[in-house]
């Protein structure tokens, strides 16, 4: 299965709120012929607009290819969230690398963020960035360690951004019955992806990078340079960029034992108006702390935009507005009768450690993929770091390439049905409060 096309037409956005509202970009060429290039880009999410703007801005020739739209993806579909830290939490980071990486770790994802602040402001993105992510626990258990977590960041890294919630603070902010308390990062933020996705390629292509759309890769050929064949023509370059993530297919088997695609879904609500402060009472965006996770915020037209619910397999529901109805009324009951005017599902990637696999495949070909979640800051982090290390600066790259980052159980054939497996487990557990 080509999850290309799967889900999705070609050449085309899924029929989201994001497409709807995000400012129109004219299709890219198709590639066509034979190119020369110093580095090849295959992807144009923000890992590869991201590597390409970078790479381009140092002067480097840069070629990117996308086989549908950029920002297509997991890219113009996700949550929006910018959070703080690496997905995987700092003190099991700990434990997994030792204080050292996991603090170079944590400053790296420090940067992440104000990264993508800057490439905002640096290129005037207009994409609604606003400050602020609550995480929100269901229970006093799960309430407790997020608040000694939080007392874990500013003791150990001095990050003050960050501040505790108990049941009624958290109830202030986000009046749903279900959550007793959690934490608010106000260092964090969230944006619309499709339209910074769109930022990124504008910003790139006026750097000087060639981006092609409708331009799916077919072969790739490893040398002292690589060739990337597409059906209408070739690339040879210096350098190499795999930025496919969920899309990767069988283009890198290196990859694809460790890197595994997955589905999300996200509805729009209609416009909830002076109802939207029964929602949430400030303009952040909640996490919660299901296996299974919830997350939402408000749109900038005061719609609720809700992430969540389960699917198994490749294909996406039939009917994707009652695949995340049923957790956003659980969370918000008064909602049950709401309409929902958008629904969408989108492809995104993890691994086992849920850290993103960055990697040097071969000394002229990197790649980066597996943000489990958490990809709008450290995707666009991980493009800025190929680009330094294809510029021979490869401390930051190393020491995200350092994560172990183990094979998912039976490889290709056998990682989504355990999967399968393991979610009907956690959400098992999710239902039963364990």
């Amino acid at each position: 299965m080509n999850l290309l096309y799967s889900n999705d037409r070609k050449g085309e956005y899924p029929e989201s709120w994001y497409a709807a509202t995000a400012e129109p970009l004219a299709p890219f060429p198709s590639f066509q012929g034979n190119r020369q290039a110093d580095v090849c880009v295959i992807g144009g999410g923000f890992t590869g607009l991201s590597t390409a703007l970078h790479l381009a801005q140092k002067g480097y020739d840069v070629v990117l290819l996308e086989a549908q739209r950029v920002g297509f993806g997991a890219s113009g579909r996700n949550g929006g969230q910018l959070g703080s830290g690496q997905r995987m939490e700092q003190d099991a980071l700990e434990n997994l690398v030792g204080p050292e990486d996991a603090a170079k770790l944590w400053h790296l994802a420090e940067d992440a963020k104000s990264l993508v602040r800057n490439l905002i402001s640096e290129h005037k993105i207009s994409c609604h960035f606003k400050p602020g992510i609550a995480h929100a626990c269901f229970s006093k258990r799960e309430s407790n360690e997020e608040h000694a977590y939080t007392a874990h960041l500013q003791q150990r890294y001095g990050y003050d951004q960050i501040e505790p919630l108990d049941r009624d603070a958290l109830q202030a902010l986000c009046p749903s019955p279900k959550y007793v308390g959690g934490s608010l990062d106000m260092g964090a933020g969230h944006l619309h992806p499709l339209s910074y996705a769109l930022g990124l390629a504008v910003a790139a292509s006026a750097a000087g990078v060639k981006i092609f759309e409708s331009s799916e890769v077919t072969q790739i050929n490893q040398g002292s340079k690589v060739t990337v064949s597409t059906r209408a023509g070739k690339v040879t370059a210096d350098h190499l960029v795999l930025a496919c993530n969920g899309y990767l297919g069988d283009l890198e088997p290196k990859v694809a034992t460790r890197v595994m695609p997955i589905n999300n879904f996200i509805a729009a609500t209609e416009p909830l108006g002076d109802d939207a402060a029964k929602v949430l009472t400030q303009d952040v965006a909640v996490a919660d702390t299901k296996f299974v996770v919830n997350y939402f915020r408000l749109s900038h037209d005061k719609r609720l935009l809700f992430g969540g619910g389960e699917s198994y397999g490749y294909r996406f529901p039939k009917d994707i507005s009652a695949t995340v109805r049923k957790p956003m009324v659980e969370v918000f009951p008064h909602l049950c009768d709401v309409k929902i005017d958008y629904a969408w599902g989108g492809t995104l990637a993890i691994t086992m450690k849920r850290m993103p696999y960055l990697r040097r495949l071969a000394p002229n070909i990197l790649t980066a993929s597996g943000y489990s979640g958490h990809g709008v800051g450290t995707a666009t982090h991980a493009g800025q770091l190929i680009a330094t290390a294809i510029a021979g600066q490869n401390e930051g790259f190393d020491t995200m390439a350092r994560v172990p980052a183990q094979p998912f159980p039976g490889g290709t054939a056998l990682r989504s049905p355990l999967l399968a497996l393991a979610m009907t487990w956690y959400s098992l557990r999710d239902r039963l409060g364990v």
